[in-house]
């Protein structure tokens, strides 16, 4: 569903793009012509500076350093390069480029890769592309309905870990980006997880909600505001030691979880990753590093 509605939105941007540009040009104005269709195609560069204005004004007393304005832009930049690659590539068109890898019998600890918010598993294809090569079993999954709550994933999950625990007889190792890190912490609390997994690495994940959660109108939006209701159900259900199996990575300069601090869990190995926005988290070396020591 996700891989659809993104492909529609990218190829009618570059159909207004280039309605615009052929318009301006057929009159003459090949000003207005590269200015309109530069806008249409890039004006999310202009989103993305707003999101990093609000996180560094939302900051507030954030036990997590305030992000320095060079940082910002550093992170900015990195995001206005990664989303394009992320939205209007991968996941819309190449999402089923590598498929899921399960082979029989195979001796090595298996991966569970759990997207986020408005993603699909294309997410992660140089995750895969990696893990490949090395012979490890890995389950990438989709998250469906795309808007839907956070607690209607966890059977998602759960099939997959089922999988990978049937064909390797060990306990997977889960990967979360973003909202994916709530939804395995819904999968731990409704299937036993903290018995059956090995380690959780979530990135960029609103374990305690986000700031910009307030202006989501769907259903796993409101479960990722600041302390929603969903959010504190979910902790009372945890044990006291679950925290213990995670190694959340967070940054200063998140642009959609923020503040920062929200990205962590008390007890668990937290990571800051400074200088690095939400989505260029997935690229950073020291997370796929922290994946492979921990396997």
């Amino acid at each position: 569903m996700l891989a659809r509605l993104q492909r529609f939105i990218t190829l009618g941007l570059l159909a207004a793009a280039l309605l615009w540009a052929a318009w301006f040009i057929h009159i003459d104005r090949p000003g207005w012509a590269a200015a309109g269709a530069l806008l249409i195609i890039f004006g999310y560069a202009i989103f993305l500076g707003l999101e990093f204005v609000f996180l560094y004004f939302v900051h507030g007393d954030d036990p997590t350093p305030r992000a320095t304005v060079p940082q910002l832009l550093h992170a900015w930049i990195g995001e206005v390069l990664t989303a394009p690659q992320v939205f209007c590539w991968r996941q819309p068109f190449r999402s089923t480029l590598v498929p899921d890898h399960v082979p029989a019998a195979s001796t090595q600890r298996g991966v569970v890769l759990v997207h986020g918010f408005v993603c699909n598993r294309g997410l992660w294809n140089p995750w895969m592309q990696r893990l490949m090569p090395r012979g490890t079993p890995f389950i990438a999954v989709n998250l469906e309905p795309v808007f839907g709550s956070i607690s209607h994933y966890a059977d998602i999950i759960e099939s997959a870990v089922a999988r990978l625990e049937a064909a390797t007889g060990r306990a997977p190792l889960l990967v979360g980006h973003s909202m994916g890190g709530l939804a395995i912490r819904a999968w731990a609390a409704a299937h036993g997880g903290e018995a059956r997994a090995h380690r959780i690495i979530t990135i960029g994940s609103p374990h305690r909600g986000t700031w910009l959660g307030r202006f989501s109108t769907t259903a796993n939006g409101h479960e990722m505001r600041l302390a929603s209701p969903w959010q504190v159900a979910l902790g009372a259900r945890e044990s006291a030691t679950l925290s213990q199996r995670f190694i959340c990575f967070y940054s200063h300069c998140d642009n959609i979880v923020f503040p920062a601090s929200t990205a962590t869990l008390p007890g668990a190995d937290n990571r800051h990753v400074p200088g690095v926005a939400h989505v260029d988290l997935v690229n950073q070396p020291v997370v796929f590093e922290a994946l492979l020591a921990a396997l």
